[in-house]
């Protein structure tokens, strides 16, 4: 009974590592509603550590049990499956505590409740075995009751058992047993701050700024190490926030996240779909390979909504899919995404609905060592749950990664011969360079330099993403991010097609390049353009409108020019004529004291520009000594429109005049 009264260190998972980083004080724990331990012993029924026949002293059921459906509450599947994950973590201590305290094999439990037990008995200790609390109007579960009832009952021999293994192993509490990967993992999770990437369909980014700032919420540089409520604009991708962990409840309840205006999601794949945006030409389509969550499609959609781009997403088989899949495109404000049934390894390379086609982003499965929190990032990007064994262990075995290899290399060897394709992108959230640069170089090693088309290469990230400079290796031209207190792990390659010596570039894409690589400072090209279009018939229609006048202003400009000829004629004798030679580039040309900037002056300039040889022209002439007469070449200026930079919600774009003209100056004979 002694034993029993130290149980304050034995808090596992997220509260052993809180208190590592001294994070806020985690509230004391209560307990799950029974649906959420339904729940989480079917998930763990599936992910479970299986031993050899001959130690197997517990034993599992093969058929889940029933339970209600938990689809349409996400935050209670997102409880099950971590409760499920943490279990799998100490499954080894927990069935070791449940045979010391004789609990098994001396009570008659039967298999189909063994995970229900197991999960319960991990929750019971995280609550240092205090009593559950739950609201009056929660409905209960008999087996959920008939558990917890045997949990109680033993509860003192659970507590001595867990304090027995603890002392034997010499550990301040049985987190500090856990794999040394496993821990850092979860001390990473712990402080790993949120992504969340705006969706400009629906709302601009400083919209977004001044909503945030009247909830309360400050625009900071870094959130390091600070626990108010604030964000900052991440350094790679412009339209991606990032908040600290602790202000998720928060921020799901706010308008912006209800309304599809921001959207939660991991950080590598906005570095996959910007890297997407970066090497794409006004009107090329993309070909995206295991999307996994459709937030990925919609955001490569939101990245080319000035476009005419077409995205096409292969691989969704289920209809159920298909049809969430384009409610969601259509409350996100997402136009240009076109499903495909067919998988990515079915599809022919000729297939005519992919003719334009030039870049294709793959994000094959992979182990995902590089995440800190598996569970969410299971959950966001529809991964396969049975994942979580590996992270549990942190490792994967190596025939599993052989496995993972073979389909990551066969899909990219695949992808590198659609014909039309100029590049492929090619993303991972593993650190197992099996998986990574090892792919990407036998890949590249393999092509068939046989046929017509010309082969890849490997090319540096664009940018913005070199920015990142501890983290990018320019010897190799990859990509990585390790994973850290900030960001979860990431790999990132980028092959291009060599240009064929006889292709030509056209302006219009190199300028959609430029403008992708954020060269332009947000000009919008497409618009622009038609701006530019409808500006110059604006400025026909008022050239043909002024024509009409243009008698009348002739008229009196003919007029002038004959009072001014007369009083020069009066006041100054002719000059004698001499024979003129012509001067190069001695002649002195005079400037007129100010420009003209007065429409009679601009029209007696044109005026005088357009005159015929056969028609009668004024000279103005300055008196200068005799035997210094020079003539002075005509000399025609021509000044052209001018450009003014607007800013404007959009951005900042190009504007001109409504009218524009270009005046000619010629300089008297």
């Amino acid at each position: 009974m002694e034993e029993t009264g130290d149980l304050a260190p034995l808090g596992l998972s997220a509260d052993a590592a809180s208190r590592e980083k001294g994070s806020p004080e985690v509230p004391e724990k209560t307990g799950y509603p029974d649906s959420v331990y339904v729940m989480a012993a079917n998930v763990f029924l599936g992910i479970r550590m299986e031993k050899s026949p001959e130690k197997v002293i517990i034993h599992y059921g093969k058929e889940p049990l029933p339970f209600w459906s938990l689809r349409g509450d996400e935050s209670s599947q997102r409880l099950s499956y971590e409760l499920a994950f943490s279990t799998l973590k100490y499954q080894d201590i927990l069935e070791t505590i449940l045979i010391d305290s004789y609990i098994f094999p001396s009570t008659t439990i039967p298999d189909h409740l063994s995970s229900l037990v197991i999960v319960m008995l991990y929750d019971f200790q995280d609550r240092k075995f205090q009593a559950r609390v739950l609201p009056c109007n929660e409905e209960s579960i008999s087996e959920v009751q008939e558990v917890e009832n045997l949990l109680n009952s033993f509860k003192t021999k659970l507590a001595a058992a867990l304090a027995r293994y603890r002392i034997k192993h010499d550990a301040l509490s049985i987190y500090h047993i856990l794999p040394e990967t496993v821990r850092k993992q979860e001390l990473r999770a712990s402080t790993l701050p949120l992504y969340a990437w705006i969706n400009t369909c629906k709302i601009s980014p400083e919209e977004v700024y001044s909503d945030l700032q009247k909830k309360g919420y400050n625009k900071v540089k870094s959130i390091l190490n600070l626990d108010d409520k604030v964000f900052a604009v991440d350094q790679h991708c412009y339209n991606v926030l990032i908040f600290p962990s602790h202000l998720k409840k928060d921020l799901i309840n706010i308008d912006l996240f209800k309304d599809y205006k921001l959207i939660f999601q991991d950080k590598s794949r906005s570095l996959a779909v910007h890297s997407v945006r970066a090497l794409l030409n006004m009107d090329d389509d993309i070909l995206m390979v295991n999307t996994g969550s459709w937030y990925t499609a919609a955001h490569m959609s939101v990245l080319t909504n000035e476009n005419t781009s077409k995205i096409f997403v292969c691989g969704v088989q289920s209809q159920t899919k298909d049809t969430d899949g384009k409610k969601l495109f259509t409350k996100m404000g997402c136009k240009n995404i076109e499903i495909l049934h067919e998988t990515f390894m079915n599809i022919e390379l000729k297939d005519q609905r992919l003719q334009n086609v030039r870049v294709i982003l793959l994000l094959p499965r992979c182990s995902g060592l590089g995440i800190s929190n598996p569970v969410e990032f299971i959950l966001n990007e529809h991964e396969d749950t049975s994942f979580l064994k590996d992270f549990s262990q942190g490792g994967i075995p190596e025939t599993k990664l052989q496995i993972l290899t073979q389909q990551q290399y066969e899909q990219l060897t695949h992808a590198m011969k659609f014909s039309n394709a100029q590049a492929v992108v090619y993303c991972t959230c593993s650190v197992n360079p099996e998986e990574n640069e090892v792919v990407v170089k036998k890949a590249l090693e393999g092509q068939n330099l046989g046929i017509k088309t010309q082969p890849y290469r490997l090319s540096p990230p664009v940018l913005p993403l070199c920015s990142l400079k501890e983290n990018y290796l320019s010897t190799d031209k990859f990509f990585r991010i390790e994973p850290s207190e900030i960001t979860n792990g990431c790999f990132l390659s980028i092959l291009i097609r060599e240009r064929d010596p006889s292709e030509t570039v056209s302006v219009k894409d190199v300028l959609a390049r430029a403008a992708a690589k954020g060269l332009l400072d947000g000009i919008d090209l497409e618009k622009s353009s038609k701006r530019e279009k409808k500006k110059k018939k604006k400025s026909k229609l008022s050239l043909t409108k002024a024509s009409g006048n243009d008698n009348d202003i002739q008229t009196k400009i003919t007029e002038f020019l004959n009072r001014e000829s007369k009083a020069a004629a009066t006041t100054k004798p002719p000059l004698p004529q001499k024979s003129m030679t012509q001067v190069g580039a001695s002649s002195q040309i005079r400037k007129p004291s100010k420009p003209a900037n007065t429409p009679l002056v601009a029209t007696l300039t044109k005026s005088t520009y357009s005159s015929r040889p056969g028609e009668q022209q004024t000279n103005f002439r300055r008196s200068r000594p005799e035997g210094r007469l020079l003539s002075l070449k005509p000399v025609e200026i021509i000044l052209p429109p001018v450009m003014f930079p607007f800013s404007s919600p959009q951005g900042v774009r190009p504007q001109m005049p409504t009218e524009h003209f270009s005046y000619h100056w010629v300089a008297p004979k």
